[in-house]
């Protein structure tokens, strides 16, 4: 349940990608593999999870549907601050721990981004990120079930990542688990409308757009801004 999240922000944040990333084809050589995987989580996507995101989306207020983006966003900043940390970058660390420090309080546990308006921008990493900075090659492109696009790396990371991210570690297993459904279901009632944006096959768009995302990461720490209107701010991961 945990790692739904991923797939979900891949699936949408992915489909906004300006280009395609065409000289990372060839990181793919288990595409016979990873296209009915691929073809399953779409599926799956599309009969349980679009539906459910959509009577989300319709029933829940502008107000709270932020409101919940921001907590989960916050949370992702305290992962963020982690990373940073082994990463060796305390610029890095000061940014995502500010960050989580003073949406925890002054925002009101996350409800409010009030660090942002501060000046204190977000710092986006994750493990797939420090284990690049650590020097582990990226290796070859997969498709998981359920979790979506992975490299090798970033599938390594996403299993650190989710041992240390905040909900996950709640002891009551009940306020556990709904909160995990409660980021899932916010993050893709988000990404509803950036599908229209997938173009040809879909498989190869987001394959390469995965690619080129991980490598903009990986090269300086950031990720363009201009996909945070399609859940920039609830990326995993990953994206």
């Amino acid at each position: 349940m945990t790692h739904w999240r991923s797939l979900l922000l891949l699936f949408g944040v992915l489909a906004t990608a300006p280009a395609y990333a065409q000289e990372d084809s060839g990181t793919d050589p288990f595409e016979a593999i990873n296209r009915p995987i691929f073809e399953f989580n779409d599926r799956l996507d599309r009969y349980v999870l679009k539906p459910t995101a959509k009577g989300y989306q319709f029933v829940m207020p502008d107000v709270a549907e932020q409101g919940v983006t921001n907590v989960f966003a916050n949370l992702r900043d305290a992962n963020a601050a982690v990373n940073a940390l082994l990463q060796g970058r305390p610029g890095g660390l000061a940014r995502a721990g500010g960050r989580f420090l003073l949406n925890s309080t002054i925002g009101m546990l996350g409800l409010f981004d009030v660090a942002t308006p501060m000046g204190v921008e977000r710092y986006r990493t994750d493990f797939g990120h420090t284990l690049a900075i650590w020097g582990l090659p990226q290796g070859p492109y997969l498709v998981v079930p359920v979790l979506g696009s992975r490299t090798v790396r970033s599938g390594t990371g996403s299993v650190f990542d989710s041992f240390t991210s905040v909900e996950v570690n709640v002891d009551d297993a009940a306020t556990r688990n709904t909160l995990l459904a409660l980021d899932i279901v916010n993050t893709r009632a988000r990404l509803l409308r950036s599908e229209d944006l997938i173009s040809g096959d879909r498989y190869i768009f987001i394959r390469d757009a995965y690619l080129q995302r991980r490598r903009a990461l990986v090269s300086d720490g950031e990720v363009d801004d201009s996909f945070s209107d399609f859940g920039e701010d609830d990326w995993d991961e990953d994206f």
